[in-house]
């Protein structure tokens, strides 16, 4: 029948991971429940009761994301942001949607879904929107709202 059973290799609970590079933090990610599956054949790790991840840029500044539910795909980098979607910064911007993908190699974020963009500019309405994770290159669909205009 083709049907095969599998197991998490990995469960940990209460996980507060640092992810480094060349001695600097780049991310922090923290969350009540991890389940990794790094044998089967396409790996996998499973955030089931969600996630917080802190992303620092160069200069330190900080990109928040929060999410009821998160899957991390190996092969691809990219995970899968799932239920009460937030993403917000230091500047105050915040994106809210119920699914946003990112892309971790390239940094970069995007969601096919409705979503509610706040920032000092004003509240923007749409579905579907890719955007950088500093915001600062920002692409959307179907929108409406009020923004003040520079």
């Amino acid at each position: 029948m083709g049907i095969t059973e599998f197991a998490p290799s990995g469960d940990a609970d209460s996980i507060n991971l640092k992810y480094t590079d060349s001695g600097r933090i780049t991310a922090n990610l923290i969350s009540p429940k991890m389940l990794d599956y790094a044998t089967v054949e396409f790996p996998y790790t499973e955030f089931p009761k969600g996630m917080h991840l802190t992303l620092y840029d160069k200069n330190a500044k900080e990109t928040y994301i929060d999410a009821n539910y998160a899957i991390s795909y190996k092969a691809t980098n990219i995970i899968d942001l799932q239920g009460k979607v937030k993403i917000s910064n230091q500047s105050g911007e915040l994106l809210e949607t119920e699914q946003l993908y990112y892309d971790q190699k390239n940094e970069w974020f995007f969601t096919e879904k409705k979503f509610k963009f706040t920032s000092l500019k004003g509240v923007s309405y749409g579905e579907g929107i890719d955007f950088s994770k500093d915001f600062k290159i920002i692409n959307s669909q179907k929108i409406s709202g009020e923004i003040q205009s520079e």
